[in-house]
């Protein structure tokens, strides 16, 4: 059954709710929605966590009213507007729909949820039209430089683009691995393809538009784990561009970078876990007016992606009963190019866009069941329903 609620004027605050009071929910989500607090009317009205302890240490330090370990009840009490989820992806589809069912909209952190059947399942529990819905948590396609460069693509005020790279080159060693439900596909999602990686490849989406194909490879190269540590890729998007995508936890040079090479101008990117204005460059092709130039590099005011700035504009559409940026088809993209490389890499097959769907075993599961990928019968938890939450890696961004 659904319950709807009225969304919040400008004047009634918005009643939130955080769920699992992890590293991610104390290092991203509590001090976004505490900043924005300051400035608009917005009650973080309750927590939850399966561990009492847990979660009622974190609302006592921030002063959250009502600590909870049961989700339903907390819905059913607090009737919250909004729900930030920063729980493991494993446990995102059944909490998503739970809180839209009551009625709530929902700020999940990424990875969105362990397969495409899952993502699907939960956008056929939104409300169309005024809401409720569901939004990943995609920071890095928000703040001033990711959209300057978004309307300069658009408007091919560069020319068109061409040839781009999307790099996610991190570290992640032993001690990382020892953490018993890193590496396997149950509870960590998958790889630094999934878990890592997917914030530039998201972003590279939201610049260049629709991907075509994929061809892909991945290995285990180094760890001992159920999933990859590194995956490379090769897209082809509708504008005709084409890219190179790297994934890896065995750089100790650690870097986040995309690189757009258009026909009067490349744009580069380079960072780690967020960028400003200054970690954009764009270089204009020799025969550019200087004038012209100026005029791209001008960014404006610098507001740095961040989960501030993606929330800000969530709070815009709950309050406007739209859509938001991150939710629906537009939030789907990425999981489909996550599934679509797992399935090229696995099978030595180009994947094209549209073609995981129901009865394809990439549907249902990022391994596809591939041979010496999927996890073992004995590894597979029976049942994961009440199993506890356990903590974001101390690695926020990640």
């Amino acid at each position: 059954m659904f319950v709807t609620t009225s969304h919040p004027s400008h004047r009634k605050p918005v009643r939130v709710a955080i769920v699992g009071t992890g590293a991610i929910a104390r290092g991203s989500h509590l001090p976004a929605l505490t900043a924005l607090a300051a400035g608009q009317p917005l009650e973080i009205v309750a927590a939850v966590d399966v561990d009492a302890a847990a979660v009622e240490a974190f609302c006592a330090e921030a002063g959250i009213p009502h600590p909870y370990t049961d989700l339903g009840r907390m819905l059913a009490e607090q009737c919250p507007d909004l729900v930030t989820l920063a729980t493991p992806p494993r446990f995102h589809r059944d909490q998503t729909v739970a809180a839209l069912r009551a009625g709530a909209w929902v700020w999940c952190e990424k990875p969105p949820c362990p397969s495409l059947e899952d993502f699907d399942a939960i956008e056929a529990a939104e409300s169309p039209g005024d809401g409720p819905y569901a939004a990943i948590v995609f920071q890095h396609r928000f703040g001033s430089g990711a959209r300057h460069v978004r309307e300069l693509l658009a408007g091919q005020a560069m020319g068109r683009p061409l040839v781009a790279h999307c790099q996610t080159t991190w570290y992640r060693d032993e001690a990382y691995y020892s953490v018993p439900w890193r590496g396997r596909w149950s509870s960590e999602g998958g790889g630094p393809t999934m878990g890592h990686g997917i914030h530039q490849m998201d972003l590279l989406l939201d610049l260049l538009g629709p991907w075509s194909e994929i061809r892909a490879m991945a290995g285990r190269l180094v760890h001992d784990v159920e999933t990859e540590d590194v995956s490379t890729a090769l897209v082809r998007f509708e504008n005709g561009a084409v890219a190179t995508v790297v994934n890896s936890v065995l750089s100790p040079d650690e870097v986040s970078r995309i690189r757009i090479d258009c026909e009067r101008a490349t744009v580069e990117l380079t960072h780690l876990y967020g960028h400003r204005n200054a970690d954009w460059r764009i270089t204009p092709a020799p025969g550019v007016p200087p004038e012209e130039a100026d005029v791209w590099r001008d960014f404006g005011p610098d507001v740095p992606s961040s989960h501030e700035a993606q929330l800000t504009g969530l709070l815009e559409d709950l309050r406007a009963g739209r859509r938001p940026r991150s939710s629906g088809a537009d939030g789907r993209k990425s999981l489909e190019l996550v599934a679509a490389l797992y399935k090229a890499a696995f099978t030595g097959a180009t994947v094209r866009a549209g073609e995981i769907g129901p009865g394809d075993p990439y549907y249902g599961a990022l391994h596809g069941n591939a041979p010496g990928w999927a996890p073992q019968p004995a590894d597979r938890p029976a049942d994961q329903s009440t199993a506890r939450p356990v903590e974001q890696p101390a690695e926020a961004p990640a």
